[in-house]
């Protein structure tokens, strides 16, 4: 016992109350051997027989509160296992360990709980300690696979369950683990397959039925999730695919890759606020320039968003030519010219006028090569020296149609307007 062998010094005390029936150290000692290998009912039926022996033992009384009380945390931690409550069946096996240290089902239990809450290094701690012990427990090799299965190393998990059903054929969890990673992996290679191929159809179908195996398995899901929304992104549904990495990184909130393919939706559909934030995320997590320099570009377009959009003013292109500009204005200054609308409410008059405005500072803007850059660039134009609150729109409206006196719009008919110049 002082050397932690408690199967051989359980054979030892057995033997001595069997050559002796009333010998009450040897019953103490099967006890407590029986105890600290967690079978608590036989411990207690060897404390039993010491006070029957000698009622007054307070050593075997003792043992005997003990061994009650990890048959209680046991019973608890069978009932936490089925609520899924895993941290509290973690909490009541370190308290029957207390009392049952070399209890390999105890230990076994608590590894495989704390496989199950995401805390594979100390899992794989305890299964290992088990295994170097016994090379040969099933359930240890099952926790070790369960640990790689969920930290997404399926190939090796596999290995695993295959070892622990030689070991014991009959094994319901390395089975069900088996045959879970098996699929997962065939399902998640063909969908990889599908997608290299183009054929994004088919490779949202098997992501989807991949996703549908094993709940549990977040980190795979969470690539699951990301592959799917980049399917997604290729077919152009992009609200879906953000929902896609949204949920991806609701179950790992350090991958990477699914924020940058989130962000990137986000700047397709110019949510610049939520791209410039995943951005700003990524790039804390991993300062490259890449990264800095997406988040510089996201923070531009942001910036951008927030302006006139002179383009949609004009309502060209950002790719129009100068002519198309010229010819947008000419439409829209004559659209707007207050003049136009003399004979409209105050309330028509003054929007109208607000539009013709708008659409000289457009044309100004967006006529001129070295303003057009800057403006395209990002860059805040009134800091540049272009006070567009001192624009004069009339002044342009006269540049452009280079009428030598006065204009005006007179009405031919209800609705009916012509521009003349004086």
């Amino acid at each position: 016992m002082m050397l932690g062998r408690f199967r051989e010094a359980l054979g030892d005390a057995q033997q001595s109350v069997r050559l002796d029936d009333s010998f009450v150290r040897g019953h103490l000692r099967e006890g407590k051997c029986h105890l600290s290998l967690g079978n608590a009912m036989a411990a207690s039926r060897c404390f039993q027989r010491v006070l029957e022996l000698d009622h007054k033992n307070t050593q075997a009384q003792q043992e005997l509160k003990n061994a009650s009380t990890v048959l209680e945390y046991e019973k608890i931690a069978e009932v936490d296992f089925e609520k899924r409550d895993f941290r509290k069946v973690v909490f009541c096996m370190d308290r029957a360990l207390e009392f049952a240290p070399a209890c390999h089902r105890f230990k076994i239990l608590k590894a495989e709980c704390l496989a199950l809450l995401g805390r594979y290094p100390e899992a794989q701690s305890v299964a290992s300690d088990i295994l170097r012990m016994d090379s040969t427990n099933a359930d240890a090799l099952y926790v070790r696979g369960l640990c790689l299965y969920y930290e997404d190393c399926i190939e090796k998990a596999v290995q695993f369950f295959v070892q622990a059903l030689r070991m014991a054929p009959d094994h319901e969890k390395a089975c069900l683990a088996c045959r879970n990673a098996k699929a997962l992996k065939a399902k998640k290679e063909d969908g990889n397959k599908a997608f290299k191929e183009g054929n994004y159809k088919l490779a949202y179908e098997l992501y989807t039925e991949a996703l549908g195996i094993d709940p549990n398995n977040i980190k795979t899901n969470a690539k699951l999730y990301c592959n799917r929304g980049t399917v997604n992104s290729k077919l152009r549904k992009l609200e879906e695919a953000i929902d896609d990495c949204t949920n991806a990184v609701k179950l790992d909130d350090t991958y990477i890759k699914a924020y940058l393919r989130r962000a990137q939706c986000y700047m397709d559909t110019e949510q610049y606020e939520d791209a410039v934030r995943d951005y700003e995320k990524v790039y804390q997590t991993e300062k490259t320039k890449e990264h800095k320099q997406l988040l510089k570009n996201a923070q531009v377009e942001l910036k951008k968003s927030k302006r006139k959009d002179y383009y949609k003013i004009l309502g060209v292109d950002k790719n129009a030519s100068e002519d198309e500009i010229k010819k947008a204005y000419r439409k829209r200054a004559l659209m707007h010219h207050p003049d136009r609308h003399s004979g409209a409410s105050a309330e028509v008059q003054k929007e109208e006028e607000k539009k013709f405005k708008e659409v000289g500072e457009a044309f100004t803007i967006l006529s001129d090569p070295k303003k057009k850059a800057r403006y395209d660039s990002g860059q805040d134009l009134e800091e540049d020296g272009l006070n567009m609150g001192d624009f004069d729109a009339n002044n342009i409206f006269k540049a452009f149609f280079g009428g030598p006196g006065g204009f005006s719009f007179e009405a031919s008919g209800p609705g009916n307007f012509f521009f003349q110049f004086g």
